[in-house]
């Protein structure tokens, strides 16, 4: 997918701030991140934190989430992913959509089981 970096979500029980490497899909300015393996840790505490800071070149910004419902995530991956990775470098592309080819080949499978959040930056 996207530039890999990193994400600090705070923990949704222990409150903690949590860093996890994540892909960032962005597309005309804006972005959104894939819960590539379904619903592990960090979809969990995104999901109830709602915010997030995300490291973009050498700053870190602060965003806030908004998980996108299965049909918004189905059309994300239709009109949005696919064409996003087929503008990738050959290379790159074709990796990609190995990775990605149980995602790319039912999406509204891939909708209900890998959440999206689009990410909206927060002043400051």
């Amino acid at each position: 997918m996207g530039p890999d970096t990193l994400m600090t979500v705070r923990g949704r029980s222990s409150g903690m701030p949590r860093t996890v490497a994540v892909a960032v899909v962005e597309v005309d300015g804006r972005r959104w991140v894939v819960g590539a393996y379904g619903e592990v840790n960090w979809v969990r505490n995104l999901r109830v934190a709602r915010e997030a800071e995300v490291r973009i070149g050498r700053r870190w910004l602060r965003f806030s989430a908004a998980e996108l419902s299965g049909d918004e995530a189905t059309v994300f991956y239709r009109d949005l992913l696919v064409p996003y990775v087929d503008r990738q470098r050959p290379i790159l592309r074709s990796f990609v959509r190995w990775l990605l080819r149980d995602t790319l080949a039912d999406l509204p499978a891939a909708a209900r089981t890998r959440p999206v959040f689009e990410l909206r930056a927060q002043p400051g």
